[in-house]
């Protein structure tokens, strides 16, 4: 039985406004019990301008600090940890990528904290992050006691690369369902806004522009519906390497009024209370944060089955799903979506109570908690300091 809070230290590196990880490891936080107290830290490289996870974290009123780095790869990062690790007291180092998973390892070592991982997946596009940094992680995963994967692809990617399977829990990401909760009454204000007509119908997606998203091929698809469907417009939120090459690609298949690149969208349920369909279509995923907003804002979903989507949702159940690169089928299963209305309504609900029950935020929340239980039960050092506060 815990005497004392177990007190973890979350530990991520990342640009700009990050992604789906970020979305968890905030929320996670906040919603963290007083059992295993969170501190999200942060390695922020000083040429960012577009960093802003720190209002994020205000907003939610989460123990949150930034280590600032020189470069990609600071020493003086090491030292900074080690201090936030003492005066925290942290137990547990839970990282996110393959920096931080070196730099929790190196903490076990120095300061004799535990070090656990979760392995988001590896969807890096650069040469160097695929060939060098994400084998070179691979390998630094055999080391820790254990590591969450966010589906079973990656579990299995893992194992592969000889992480041993007893060390390695699946745990789905999850979605705080109530505050992502559609209003039907709001729908037509949020189209007048964004300037939709009644008649349009919005076929939307979320996600970075980055290659693996696949963003071309749903603006193929929307090319050839449009074909069938002249009301048809998309909506693309996000930013990203491919933003000026996927702009380029929309200009000449689509007309000028057919389409907008949003950027980054701080209001993803406003964007969904626009949407007719939802489209997944990338190429890799690891647990698709947009796939489960789509789920809890009850929009219509189209999906490839890239990594934990068909995990997540299953085919003719909570939407559809398609293979992934084929435009054909993704462009079918989005007119299909579009014309059988009744069996789009029915798989809809399904969605929406599945992310109230297996897919909640407070259910990835207890997993991930129920690890720490056991990482703190096996480790002398968190068993022995948790009996010399007792006894103090």
């Amino acid at each position: 039985m815990m005497n004392r809070p177990v007190r973890i230290l979350e530990l991520r590196s990342v640009l700009g406004a990050g992604g789906g990880p970020e979305k968890t490891i905030l929320l996670g936080a906040s919603r963290a019990d007083r059992q295993y107290p969170v501190t999200v830290a942060s390695l922020r490289d000083n040429r960012d301008g577009a960093f802003s996870i720190a209002e994020r974290a205000a907003r939610l009123g989460i123990d949150y600090v930034e280590i600032v780095e020189g470069s990609s790869f600071d020493p003086r990062v090491v030292p900074a940890l080690q201090r936030l690790v003492r005066s925290r007291q942290v137990d547990i180092v839970h990282a996110h990528d393959y920096k931080t998973d070196l730099l929790a390892l190196l903490l076990a070592r120095l300061e004799g904290t535990v070090a656990i991982a979760t392995a988001h997946g590896w969807t890096g596009h650069s040469r160097r992050e695929r060939l060098v940094y994400y084998a070179l992680d691979k390998q630094l995963l055999r080391a820790f006691p254990r590591t969450i994967a966010v589906s079973g692809e990656i579990r299995a990617e893992l194992i592969k690369h000889r992480v041993p399977a007893e060390r390695v829990d699946v745990v789905l990401n999850g979605i705080d369902h109530r505050a992502f909760r559609r209003d039907r009454g709001a729908e037509a204000a949020a189209r007048a806004d964004a300037g939709i007509s009644p008649d349009d119908v919005v076929i939307g997606s979320v996600g970075r522009l980055e290659p693996q998203k696949r963003f071309d091929l749903l603006i193929r698809a929307c090319a050839l519906l449009r074909e069938r469907w002249p009301q048809l417009r998309l909506l693309i939120a996000g930013d990203g390497s491919r933003r000026t090459e996927l702009n380029d690609l929309a200009a000449r298949l689509l007309p000028a009024h057919a389409y907008r690149l949003c950027g980054h969208t701080a209001d993803v349920s406003r964007l969904h209370h626009t949407l007719d369909v939802f489209v997944q279509s990338s190429d890799y995923e690891g647990t698709s944060n947009a796939v489960l907003e789509a789920m809890a804002l009850e929009t219509p979903l189209v999906a490839t089955a890239a990594g934990g989507t068909a995990e997540m949702m299953d085919d003719e159940e909570h939407g559809l799903i398609v293979p992934c690169g084929d435009l054909a089928a993704l462009a079918s299963a989005i007119e299909r979506t579009l014309l059988e209305r009744d069996q789009t309504a029915a798989r809809v609900a399904r969605a929406r109570r599945r992310v109230e029950t297996t897919l909640s935020f407070d259910r990835r929340v207890a997993a991930v908690e129920r690890i720490y239980g056991e990482l703190a039960e096996r480790f002398p050092r968190i068993s022995s300091r948790r009996v010399t506060e007792r006894c103090a």
